[in-house]
């Protein structure tokens, strides 16, 4: 219904912005991730997202359009709820919960309120399914090319950053060409992650 909501910042509070379009306030939750990028007074856009229930319309929005694919994806799993997906994404930015995905790490999953162990995994699960095999071994044979082969036990970065980058609903080909440039040897995976996510940002 809406992609996003642009006006003022009318009031802030804990999971909750409140952004003026035209007289009009519009109530968002948000994450605590987004609510740190916003300050009262000042114009911001919010990536928006309705969530429909039986006897409510709650609206959502997110400062990053990364944020809101996230919040899609964890609302998408099983027993994961609005709530549930705000506190993962207070926890962990987009770039890290890609990587926690991608490389199964629970612990920083259930590091958000209320998320447990066996939520943590069904996440994991749940989310990597959604990528099929190919696509994974596709980003990973691609970016072979843009970095030297790792030594026998260490981490290629560059291809965990790929198919993180995936997870966030970018293509193979726009992770690649973010990475142009970039001294990607000498980077960990949530640096290229990162640095990526602020080129995409602004195409």
């Amino acid at each position: 219904m809406f992609y996003y909501i642009e006006g003022q910042v009318a009031l802030l509070e804990q999971g909750l912005a409140v952004v003026d379009c035209g007289g009009v306030g519009y109530a968002c939750h948000t994450s605590q991730n987004t609510v740190g990028q916003l300050k009262t007074g000042q114009t911001a856009r919010l990536y928006t997202y309705l969530y429909v229930r039986e006897e409510a319309f709650d609206l959502y929005g997110f400062a990053e359009r990364e944020e809101l694919n996230c919040f899609k994806m964890l609302i998408g799993v099983s027993g994961v709820g609005p709530k549930a997906a705000l506190a993962i994404l207070s926890a962990a930015a987009p770039s890290q919960l890609a990587l926690a995905i991608l490389t199964e790490d629970v612990k920083l999953l259930t590091r958000a309120p209320g998320v447990g162990k066996k939520i943590a995994q069904r996440i994991v699960l749940e989310l990597r399914d959604k990528m099929a095999k190919g696509q994974l071994e596709g980003a990973a044979a691609q970016a072979a090319a843009l970095s030297a082969a790792p030594a026998a036990g260490e981490v290629n970065h560059t291809q965990e950053a790929v198919a993180a980058l995936m997870v966030l609903g970018y293509t193979q080909a726009e992770a690649l060409l973010a990475m142009e440039g970039l001294d990607t040897a000498a980077m960990t995976a949530e640096e290229i992650i990162r640095q990526c996510l602020k080129k995409l940002a602004i195409q």
